[in-house]
């Protein structure tokens, strides 16, 4: 009984915690939640997660920023996120294999349709 109340009270704990972190603890967790999916589904290996996670949860906040920056036209958007992609490529590349890295294009360019089309 008494492993149940502390199990309880810890995970009240952690509950309270997280609806009171500041937004920039949230929106790290999207982030690496969003780096997470695009991981998935490129297959990565764990040597490879080890090296893209840490980038693609780096761009995820650029990238929503300027997705939900209203004052940007459709082609401003779609070149600062090229601009975004094109700075992390040639590390991305060298990572992944030919296979992954067509599959990233391809996430990428979605990534790019979506922001202009205003679907996030």
């Amino acid at each position: 009984m008494k492993n149940h109340t502390h199990l309880v009270t810890s995970a009240l704990s952690v509950a309270i915690f997280a609806l009171m972190a500041p937004a920039s603890f949230a929106q790290k967790a999207d982030a690496m939640s969003k780096a997470q999916a695009i991981a998935q589904q490129l297959s990565l290996t764990p040597q490879q997660k080890e090296k893209i996670l840490p980038i693609l949860a780096a761009e995820v906040p650029k990238v929503h920023a300027i997705k939900n920056d209203n004052s940007l036209s459709k082609v401003q958007k779609m070149q600062q996120l090229g601009a975004i992609h094109q700075q992390t490529d040639p590390q991305m590349k060298a990572i992944l294999s030919p296979e992954q890295y067509q599959k990233l294009k391809a996430i990428r360019q979605q990534t790019i349709r979506d922001a202009v089309q205003g679907r996030y």
